[in-house]
């Protein structure tokens, strides 16, 4: 990983990219990446990150994250269209 890491610096330095720009991008995609494992759930990724859930929303906010694309994934279905649990189709015969 220490290799990997050492040749996107360099390929970044020579592309001319700032510190505070490769900085930025790198607490981006750390954090989107958390968020994506944890489905979009904030309180999840803030655990994991080791940070406190407004701090992580604050973190978002400041980097422009757009956390319903994360999320979108992962909403649940319209009460039409989940399937009708087995005890529930009991209660109903009776």
């Amino acid at each position: 990983m220490k290799d990997q890491l050492e040749a996107l610096v360099m390929a970044m330095y020579k592309g001319g990219i700032l510190y505070s720009e490769a900085v930025r991008e790198f607490k981006k995609r750390f954090i989107l990446t958390v968020l994506e494992e944890n489905h979009g759930n904030q309180c999840k990724a803030a655990r994991e990150l080791g940070m406190h859930r407004n701090t992580l929303s604050r973190t978002i906010d400041e980097l422009k994250i757009d956390v319903r694309a994360v999320r979108a994934d992962t909403k649940r279905p319209p009460r039409s269209a989940r399937p009708v649990p087995m005890a529930m189709q009991k209660n109903a015969a009776r």
